[in-house]
């Protein structure tokens, strides 16, 4: 297939218009920019209707007034990684199961969900000051530990994504010399940097990581042959696979099932708490698994949202 056939391809399929309910990657205008959530509707343009979520007025007093004062609730997320957060065909409406927990929250807070668009690495440095929270399929790390607090919502492992038939003949147990591409400040950067170092350490050649900004464009990076393989969060390249017609494919089976999380100010132990009762509220009235079956993402469904868990593993 041609190059720029793969391109439009990948374009298109990794657009709103085709979204189906499986699991995960989508689109970004790639800028750090603000973009409200819109009205909640049950069209698959803007997600799950949380509109019967009423406001909790306990729950509700729980938050400090830094985030109640001005009646939004301003979630930093990367917006390319469907069906979790990414952009609906409008190009700037976040859309996805974690904007649905966003908007469902902010409901029982009283307030205006207002996601915002922005590059995932620069979101944990901004909470507390430009966002509220950050609700990016943030997986738990002890060094994210450091930075901020968090509360659990989501588990996810990770996948390696190879072309259709593994052309370049790919074998995960021995990554030395390889071309991956993973997005920019994710866990999965870090586990191949590391890999890397253990190559050249061993005397054998480094991998050469192609790493990306936008998820989309770590997909494309293979589905052009640019890349031999991507590694990404399993529902990012489930969806990512199911979506480029037959062009990608996985390889191998999940590994490193680990939890995933909203991200709060570190020491901010108020607004811990407010998403902790928020989230299992959620989960206790059968709303939170009902958005992640509209999603197709129940596989990764949690029964308990917990503050800064010591068990960070699915």
């Amino acid at each position: 297939m041609a190059l720029k056939e793969i391109r439009r391809i990948i374009a298109l399929a990794l657009s709103a218009s085709m979204l189906v309910a499986v699991a995960a990657c989508g689109t970004s205008d790639g800028k750090d920019s603000d973009a409200s959530s819109g009205s909640d509707s049950t069209s698959s343009a803007t997600g799950y209707d949380v509109s019967g979520v009423k406001k909790d007025p306990q729950i509700a007093k729980m938050l400090p007034e830094s985030v109640t004062k001005d009646g939004k609730l301003t979630v930093g997320m990367d917006t390319s990684y469907a069906p979790a957060e990414f952009l609906a065909e409008d190009g700037k409406t976040p859309v996805g199961f974690d904007v649905d927990f966003v908007k469902a929250m902010a409901n029982i807070f009283g307030l205006k969900a207002d996601p915002q668009t922005a590059n995932f690495d620069s979101i944990i440095p901004a909470i507390g000051s430009k966002y509220d929270i950050g609700v990016s399929s943030f997986t738990i790390t002890p060094e994210r530990m450091d930075a901020v607090d968090f509360v659990s919502i989501f588990k996810a492992g990770s996948t390696w994504v190879v072309k259709k038939g593994n052309p370049n003949k790919v074998d995960t147990s021995e990554l030395c010399g390889l071309k991956i591409a993973v997005q920019t400040g994710t866990t999965q950067e870090e586990e191949v940097t590391k890999a890397s170092k253990q190559c050249k350490a061993d005397g054998k050649s480094g991998i050469e990581i192609l790493s990306n900004k936008l998820q989309t464009d770590v997909t494309t990076n293979v589905a052009t042959g640019k890349a031999d393989v991507f590694y990404a969060d399993s529902p990012v390249a489930g969806y990512a696979i199911s979506q480029t017609k037959g062009t990608l494919q996985a390889l191998g089976e999940d590994v490193g099932v680990t939890k995933e999380a909203v991200a709060v100010k570190k020491g901010d132990s108020a607004t811990d708490k407010a998403v902790q009762a928020a989230m299992q509220e959620l989960m206790d009235d059968g709303t939170y698994m009902k958005i992640l079956k509209y999603w197709g993402a129940e596989s990764g469904a949690v029964d308990k949202a917990e503050i800064n868990p010591t068990d960070i593993n699915g």
